[in-house]
């Protein structure tokens, strides 16, 4: 390896160490006017936040197939001389367990309930996201000048997580801690769970569907199910998402939609979604909770307590706005 590779990897890991303060840095230093959701760090458009949680059944997702580029996108400021993008920097000095170039959805325009998505893929969102947050850990910003605007959704491929807060009518909820040597993106920070890229499983249109891929994360995170499901997987079929499916068609689960941020760091978009479930449908499905899974370790908090720093800003907001609709949400105070 030679001091340029050996530079890249150490302002790598200044950055995994440094998470929760470089990205104070970023929300205090670099946004400081940028509405918030909840009094977070989440940044967002005012009407990105509805009034009140949407029923996720109510949330319409549209879908453009062929989308204008977005103005910023594969840049190499940086990078290790023999390196084109940030993500084949990661790949080859700095791998997480999890790094696969994977289809995901581009989100190209909000206007809640109503989303519209293209086509993206996983690696977009790292060589925009985390290029500019190593940039910072670095003291550089030229890539973060040239984006601009993080909330202006056409600067980037802006890729989508689902963050799902999953909370039972008692009020206990999921925690995560997300390992920096498993994760690719929010190292060392806590996370309501489950959080996943909002990825198709095989056809793009036909799984442009949130709550298919709510479930899918479910059983790999809560449960440490195997993500692999072959090619002559029907999820309509898989005994799991029916189960959960069930479990909410009798109003034993109910699903949410509260809003959508930016992280000022990474340029992370979050999709806030909690699901609220009655204490023994939780029990039923997640009494086998797994302490530790793929991404980090899980435990459970009380939404009464403190929020637990440090956390990701999206979680933040999702725990935030879940205490503020508390009484829609059928959680007990």
């Amino acid at each position: 390896m030679n001091a340029d590779e050996e530079r890249w990897r150490a302002e790598r890991a200044r950055l995994n160490a440094e998470r929760d303060r470089l990205g104070r840095v970023a929300s205090d230093g670099l946004y400081p006017g940028v509405p918030r959701v909840a009094g977070t760090r989440l940044m967002c458009r005012e009407e990105w936040i509805p009034d009140a949680p949407v029923p996720l059944e109510d949330v319409l997702l549209e879908w453009d197939p062929a989308p204008a580029p977005p103005a910023v996108a594969a840049p190499s400021d940086g990078l290790p001389n023999g390196y084109r993008t940030y993500a084949e920097a990661m790949a080859a000095l700095a791998p997480p367990r999890i790094f696969d170039d994977r289809p995901s959805y581009r989100l190209l325009a909000a206007a809640p309930p109503v989303l519209r998505f293209g086509p993206g893929r996983y690696f977009d969102g790292v060589n925009v996201g985390e290029a500019a947050a190593h940039e910072l850990a670095a003291g550089r910003d030229g890539l973060r000048r040239r984006v601009g605007d993080p909330r202006d959704l056409r600067r980037r491929t802006a890729l989508c997580a689902i963050t799902t807060l999953t909370v039972t009518v008692s009020g206990a909820y999921v925690l995560h801690w997300r390992d920096p040597a498993k994760v690719a993106h929010a190292g060392g920070l806590h996370q309501v769970m489950p959080v996943g890229v909002f990825q198709p499983l095989a056809d793009e249109r036909a799984d442009l569907d949130l709550w298919r891929c709510m479930v899918r994360e479910y059983a790999e995170e809560l449960l440490g199910m195997d993500e692999d499901y072959g090619d002559d997987f029907v999820q309509e079929e898989w005994p799991f998402h029916r189960t959960m499916t069930r479990a909410r068609n009798e109003r034993r689960i109910r699903a949410y939609f509260l809003g959508l941020g930016v992280d000022p760091l990474t340029f992370a978009l979050d999709l806030l979604t909690v699901v609220v479930m009655d204490d023994a449908a939780f029990t039923e499905l997640f009494g086998d909770l797994v302490a530790v899974n793929d991404e980090g370790r899980v435990s459970l908090a009380n939404l009464d307590a403190p929020i637990p720093e440090p956390i990701q800003p999206a979680g933040a907001a999702a725990l935030a706005l879940a205490r503020a609709h508390r009484a829609a949400l059928g959680i007990r105070a």
